[in-house]
């Protein structure tokens, strides 16, 4: 069992026991458990079958360290199932729904005898909903439209969720015998924020007893297709997963084409019409004079290549092209103009500008987290606990911010080789002012802002609410500055263009923040802002040790945003860094 499915049980009876009211405490723990499970790069059964204590890890007592043990013995929790008897299980789907808590969700259900979002739409539709006293039109209104954004990506995975299932499928696979090549295509080797489904193409010595080897994989709940060189199957996290056998002369040929997009695939096949070549999943052949492609087999025509992905490319004039670029946004005549993107890598990243300690919401010391950017190989590194008015998190007032500057003050004595930054994630106040007073603020090393409460604001008023924040002069960082959550939030309605320009007049970096279920910047906007000439800082938003890790999805992100190292402040060793700070103070 993997560990975002261990995490879904509990977030499952999370939701259940704030449904029936329970305390939120425990709701609390329940969640905090699994944002923990999630967030490990090491599964949680392997940590078990090894005897690792699992109290040792952030949020997790004896109690908890059982859950645990059971969910992965049994594949479910007791106590969920007996919530389940009294409440149906289909409620929690509700919760996943933007404007719709925990109270009014049982509202919905004692009213209506609504338990899923599927009821929940038709009563909409039906006028009952705005009936209810605390609905209204407006608000039915709004459910209507999350219930659509819903349906729209329940479809898709988070890629971080989906690098779970796939990893150990692909393990799985290569212990196959005869296996020779081995490649995950479609939007997942884009580095898509989303995925649908899985593609895989191998080269194998025999693909009878590959595909044998693959319907086998112990988290196969049932298959779809067993073909000789085809096969799909649906894991029993919903996940569906195509496994294509090619003979070796086409496998550059077929990785391209499922790798994508569909639109970078058009691009490239009419640079082969125009070269008289047709360009196929099975390899490129020159059309023979006198035909049209259309009326030819499949490997008709010479072969000129396809063996590998650089056949393709090379056919139609072009230097290879990562996958994350192809989209057909400009890299098809990027690359025949010679300006393709040096794009950044993981290694290129000296510091984290966005993390949390356990003095706001975070799981971890102070100390500990910087002990373990030190042990990545970062030179500096910044604590941004919130501020007090973000409430949910445990934010900090101006006295507990000095207390925590003495600690950071001890700590820096113990470090060395790595520089630990007094910072801040500021909330931008409704009137664009900021939580804490100037006099604070020039004290901190690095000050980053970020939209928190009333993220509902028309575009207008939202707008000049972050431009004013922007012209302070103590702002390093525009943190998350959309505000969504994959799957969960839409962004807040802005003008991004505006933003972009004040950013780069104030000298204030935009963050993309690696959190999976953030991404934000996504990609499109990322590639603006680098149109535009405007500094990013990528964070990993780390709320635990674990968290850390989650810069390598921001680097894919920072990949489809045509990001180089040189756009990417936190790519800056650290004395051209510092110097980078001091410029706006100075």
């Amino acid at each position: 069992m993997e560990n975002v499915e261990i995490a879904r049980v509990l977030n499952e009876y999370a939701n259940l026991l704030d449904i029936q009211g329970d305390s939120p405490f425990r709701v609390r723990a329940y969640r905090n458990a699994a944002q923990t499970v999630a967030s490990l790069s090491q599964p949680v059964a392997q940590l078990i079958e090894a005897g690792e204590d699992l109290q040792q890890l952030p949020g997790i007592g004896s109690s908890m360290a059982e859950h645990l043990q059971e969910i992965v013995e049994t594949g479910t929790l007791s106590r969920l199932e007996e919530v389940r008897r009294a409440l149906p299980s289909t409620l929690t789907e509700l919760m996943q729904l933007e404007h719709l808590g925990p109270k009014k969700a049982r509202q919905l259900h004692d009213a209506l005898g609504i338990t899923s979002v599927s009821e929940l739409a038709a009563a909409i539709d039906a006028g009952k909903v705005e009936a209810l006293p605390g609905f209204g039109k407006k608000s039915a209104a709004n459910l209507r439209h999350a219930i659509d954004a819903f349906e729209r990506r329940s479809r898709r995975f988070l890629l971080a969720d989906a690098d779970q299932f796939v990893r150990p499928l692909l393990r799985h696979l290569r212990q196959a015998p005869g296996i020779v090549e081995l490649e995950v295509a479609g939007s997942y080797r884009r580095r898509q924020e989303t995925v649908g489904d899985i593609d895989i193409l191998a080269v194998c010595e025999d693909p009878h007893p590959v595909m044998q080897h693959f319907q086998a994989y112990r988290e196969v709940d049932r298959i779809e297709m067993a073909g000789p060189t085809r096969g799909t199957v649906i894991l029993r996290s919903g996940l569906q997963v195509d496994l294509r056998i090619v003979p070796r002369r086409s496998y550059g040929a077929a990785l391209h084409y499922f790798i994508g997009s569909k639109a970078h695939n058009v691009a490239v096949r009419q640079l082969g019409v125009e070269r008289g070549l047709r360009i196929n999943e099975y390899g490129i052949f020159r059309v023979p004079k006198g035909k049209k492609a259309d009326d030819l087999g499949t490997e008709e025509g010479e072969r000129i290549g396809g063996e590998r992905e650089e056949d393709v490319f090379r056919a139609v004039g072009l230097v290879w092209i990562p996958p994350e670029l192809r989209e057909d946004r400009g890299e098809i005549q990027a690359a025949q103009e010679g300006r393709l993107p040096h794009l950044i890598t993981l290694d290129d990243i000296r510091g984290d500008l966005q993390m949390h300690s356990t003095w706001s919401d975070g799981a971890h010391t102070i100390e500990e987290m910087a002990r373990a950017c030190q042990e990545r190989g970062y030179e500096y590194c910044a604590i941004t606990d919130h501020s007090q008015s973000t409430r949910v998190a445990g934010g900090l007032d101006a006295e507990r911010f000095r207390k925590q500057w003495e600690e950071i003050e001890e700590i820096r004595q113990r470090l060395d080789g790595i520089v630990l930054l007094k910072g801040v994630e500021l909330d931008i106040l409704p009137d664009g002012s900021l939580a804490l007073p100037d006099d604070m603020l020039e004290q901190f090393d690095i000050v980053l802002i970020a939209v928190h409460s009333q993220l509902d604001m028309p575009r207008a008023r939202m707008t000049r609410r972050v431009l004013k924040a922007l012209s302070h002069p103590a702002v390093d960082i525009l943190a998350h500055p959309t505000g969504r959550q994959i799957r969960k939030r839409a962004p807040v309605d802005i003008d991004l263009e505006e933003v972009f320009h004040a950013a780069k007049e104030c000298d204030v970096a935009l963050e993309l923040d690696a959190q999976p279920e953030r991404l934000d910047l996504n990609d499109v906007h990322l590639h603006r802002a680098r149109e535009l000439g405007v500094k990013v800082a990528i964070d990993s938003d780390a709320h635990s040790i674990e968290h850390l890790r989650f810069m390598s999805y921001g680097i894919d992100q920072a990949r489809r945003g045509w990001l180089e190292r040189q756009q990417v402040v936190n790519t800056l060793p650290w004395p051209k860094f510092r110097r980078c700070l001091g410029r706006r103070r100075a």
